[in-house]
Parts: C-alpha cells; structure tokens; sequence
C-alpha cells in the first residue's frame, strides 16, 4: 500500500513541502531541506567534499550522492533525523566501535541536526571508500 499524506497525495522523498517536482541538483535539494537542518548537512557536504575532491555530485533516488569509480557516499534529511549514507554495510560494521551512540541502519548512519557527525569520523569513511572503490575499479 502506498503511504498517503494528508489529502490522499503520496508522500516523495526529497521533495520540498508544497513541491511538486523533484530537486534539479545538490544546491536544490539543500534548499528544500528544512532551515534547522540544513547547516548540518551542509557542513557534512563540504566535509565529503574535502576528503574527495574528485568525486561528482549528483542526485539518485531524489537524494545527494557522490560519485567516484561509482557511488561513494551519500546524505539526506528525513522528517525526523539526518543521514549518512555510506554504502558499505561491512565496513559499518568494520567501524561500529565509532559509532556509538549513533543509530546504524545497514551502511546508514542516522544523526540529529543538533548533533552533526564530526568531520573526522566523515573523513575516515570517505576515505575508506574512496579506497574500497580504487579497488574494486582495478580489478575490473
């Protein structure tokens, strides 16, 4: 069954309240997020960004992704949390002593406006990816 907002219209992700269209790109779907949250995910933007300056952004799935030798990381805003999407449910898992406190979800990591991921903790998965990707690159 399809989830409904009120009216009956169905509810989309990454839509800007009263939106009809998706985001047109990263800057787009910042703007649409809600004034609270949004220094935190910009933040965590410029963060992904300084550990992998040649990573492309763009949009999958109406949400922000980096891209380098494919998905690297990605990052949303939800009604009741934030996310950092990292793609590697097994280095998550690799990882979990870090995220304590933080609700994990698979390769998600789930955090609150009024608390942002440090940019270290950011950092170190980017980078790990960013590995993961060169490898899995070469062996193609």
């Amino acid at each position: 069954m399809d989830k409904r907002e009120k009216g009956g219209k169905r509810a989309r992700t990454g839509m800007r309240a009263g939106r009809d269209t998706p985001p047109r790109d990263v800057d787009d779907y910042l703007a649409g997020v809600p004034e609270a949250a949004r220094p935190a995910l910009e933040k965590l933007r410029g963060t992904i960004k300084a550990a992998a300056p040649r990573a492309e952004e763009s949009l999958k799935y109406q949400i922000p992704v980096l891209k380098y030798h494919g998905d690297l990381v990605g990052f949303a805003a939800q009604k009741d949390f934030l996310s950092f999407y990292v793609m590697s449910p097994e280095l998550v898992k690799a990882r979990a002593a870090d995220l304590k406190g933080y609700d994990v979800s698979g390769a998600t990591i789930h955090f609150s406006a009024d608390r942002p991921l440090p940019a270290a903790l950011v950092k170190r998965f980017v980078k790990a990816r960013i590995a993961e990707n060169e490898s899995k690159a070469g062996k193609k």
